[in-house]
This record gives C-alpha cells, sequence and structure tokens, in this order.
C-alpha cells in the first residue's frame, strides 16, 4: 500500500519490478490512487487495486470497507509502504486478523538530525528504495535491487507524434517546477539553460501543469523551434511514453525525476533547500548527477527533507547552481 504523493508511488516502481521478478511465483496486490495505475502498466504478477478517497474508502468507515474489499483478495501478507494514519489501520486490521504485516521505517529522526538548523548531522541516510526493501525481507522476501530491468520505450500514438515529430536527435525532457518554491530552480536561471541547450542539435520538452505553469513555459519555449511546452498537451500515459524516448530528464527534486528513473532514463536532478543525501536520489542515478546548492556559502542546508520549510535568507541557494554547470552535466551524460 503506497497511496501519494506522485513521486512517492513512483519510488515504489523498481521494488515492485525487482520483487515480481525474482518473486514470479508470487502475486502482487497494489493498493493506490488510481491516478497512478500506468506506473504500474506490465509488471507481472501485479493486481492494481484502486484506492477511493473520495467515496468508498472515505474516512473510517471507508477504510473498514477497503479492509473488507482487501479480503477477497485471499492476502497473506501486508507491505505498508506508506506507514502513515490510513495504512497504520489497514495494517492493524491484517495483523488482528492473523496476517503478517510490515511498514518501511522512514527514519524520521534521522532526517530531523540532517535537517537541523543546530547540531546538523550532515550524513547520506539510506535510500527509501532500500527502506522498501527492508520492508519486504521483514517479511520473508529480500529482494535485490543491483542490475534492475527496466520497461520498453513506449511506443508513440499519432497524438503524441503531431507534437513530438519522429525522433531524429537527442531529446531532453525539462521538468521546471516543484510543489514547493524553495525547490524551484529560478525561472531566468533556466531560461538561460534552455537558450545553451537549444542551440545544440537536440529537442526540448518542457513539462509542467496548471495554468500558470503553462503560462511561464510558454515563454521559456517562444521563438525556439525545437524547444516544445507538452504541457496540458498529452495525457498523462501518453506524457510517460514520452518521457520513456527521452535520453536525459532535467529535473527539481521533484515527482518527475523519479517518473523517468523508475522507466530507466537518465536524470539530472536540481536540488535547493532539499538534499538528496535525504534518501531520495532517482533510481539507479549516480550522485555526481545530483547538482546541490551551495553548502559553503549556505552551511544550513539542507533545510527541509520535502521543501516545506523556509529559512530566512536562504531564499536563493538554487542561485548558486550556475546554468553552465547544468548544461555542462547534461552534455557530459550523451
Amino acid at each position: 500500500m503506497r497511496l501519494s504523493a506522485m513521486g512517492d508511488v513512483a519510488m515504489t516502481v523498481p521494488v515492485l519490478r525487482a520483487f515480481s521478478k525474482q518473486y514470479p511465483e508470487v502475486k502482487i496486490t497494489l493498493i493506490s490512487r488510481p491516478f497512478f495505475k500506468p506506473f504500474f502498466d506490465g509488471i507481472p504478477n501485479m493486481e492494481f487495486f484502486a484506492f477511493d478517497a473520495k467515496e468508498r474508502h472515505k474516512g473510517f468507515l471507508g477504510l473498514l470497507r477497503l479492509f473488507a474489499d482487501l479480503n477477497k483478495h485471499n492476502i497473506d501478507a501486508f507491505a505498508d509502504l506508506h506507514n502513515v494514519l490510513r495504512s497504520k489501520i489497514i495494517r492493524t486490521l491484517f495483523a488482528l486478523n492473523g496476517k503478517k504485516t510490515a511498514f518501511t521505517d522512514k527514519g524520521r529522526a534521522e532526517k530531523k538530525a540532517l535537517t537541523s538548523v543546530d547540531n546538523k548531522v550532515f550524513k547520506p541516510l539510506k535510500t527509501m528504495f532500500e527502506r522498501h526493501v527492508e520492508t519486504f525481507k521483514k517479511l520473508g522476501f529480500p529482494i535485490n535491487l543491483e542490475n534492475p530491468t527496466f520497461p520498453e520505450k513506449g511506443i508513440f500514438t499519432s497524438e503524441i507524434l503531431k507534437i513530438t515529430g519522429e525522433k531524429s536527435q537527442k531529446w531532453i525532457g525539462i521538468a521546471a517546477f516543484a510543489q514547493y518554491d524553495s525547490k524551484v530552480y529560478p525561472i531566468d536561471l533556466m531560461q538561460q539553460v534552455i537558450a545553451d541547450l537549444s542551440k545544440t542539435n537536440c529537442k526540448i520538452f518542457l513539462f509542467g501543469g496548471g495554468n500558470q505553469e503553462v503560462e511561464i513555459l510558454d515563454s521559456l519555449s517562444k521563438d525556439k523551434e525545437n524547444v516544445v511546452n507538452i504541457a496540458g498537451k498529452i495525457k498523462f500515459q501518453d506524457e510517460l511514453r514520452l518521457i520513456s524516448n527521452l535520453d536525459i530528464m532535467l529535473s527539481m527534486d521533484s515527482g518527475n525525476a523519479h517518473i523517468a528513473a523508475m522507466l530507466g532514463v537518465k536524470v539530472i536532478t536540481l536540488w535547493g533547500a532539499t538534499h538528496p543525501f535525504a534518501g531520495f536520489l532517482p533510481f539507479n542515478q549516480p550522485m555526481e548527477n545530483a547538482l546541490v546548492s551551495d553548502r559553503t556559502q549556505f552551511p544550513k542546508l539542507p533545510t527541509s527533507v520535502y521543501g516545506n520549510k523556509k529559512v530566512v535568507g536562504y531564499e536563493d541557494v538554487m542561485r548558486t547552481i550556475l546554468p553552465e554547470t547544468v548544461v555542462g552535466k547534461i552534455n557530459s551524460n550523451f
């Protein structure tokens, strides 16, 4: 069970794909929100169970209905990859029913020490992938994440091809936004990154959502033939197909980074208030592809695990990541 957020759900995919490959005789029932179903398409031995947050599974009585619904699936063990109130209730009900259960320890105390302003303990923590692996090991299913496999590149529909055209050069995706401002690279610097990349033999696709982001991305792609804003233009499933065909994704510390990584795409990430040491480096990506803000100038970094905390004087930390550094990192990965 893992209900949200997008990036966190995407981070379960490589673990479940490895589980399915290493235990082909075991059936997995994945409980999540309907929107995330395409993440798990093509994983053998997996059934997707849609969590209905608005109606059937809403509130405490809804969770009792969820448990009753899940009981029809002859579940032998329950892996709680979310470890929040809702999943804890379901986990407890399974335990009371005599089923084996385990949950993912998110390492909250370690993360608090990492992001503390005073007495900071700056060291890399376990990745979320390692934490999920530990959860399955408790249930008797050790998983090896070495030598991972990824799905085939998505086949384009005519709807996508109208926007992208046939691939005849390197394709770069840029996801310029994140849930919190403290994780977003300054737009003027991103404009410079896009301008420099647009002068090379590549095609750039801009990802985002919502009217405000679409407007900004339109301005970033204006008068550039090889820069395409796809925000709001294609369905989510088609967006996944497009991402799987990218050569590189440039992303903030956000869901798009984890989506690209779960599809086997190289990912360059930019980090502001947050830091990859917290365990959210995208799957199978080298640490050197994570460009972090300068801790010499801003020694309190990281100041947040998720980017939702602001520290006075730390609003411009990402300006220490120079556009030429970003462009150079992308070019070095081709």
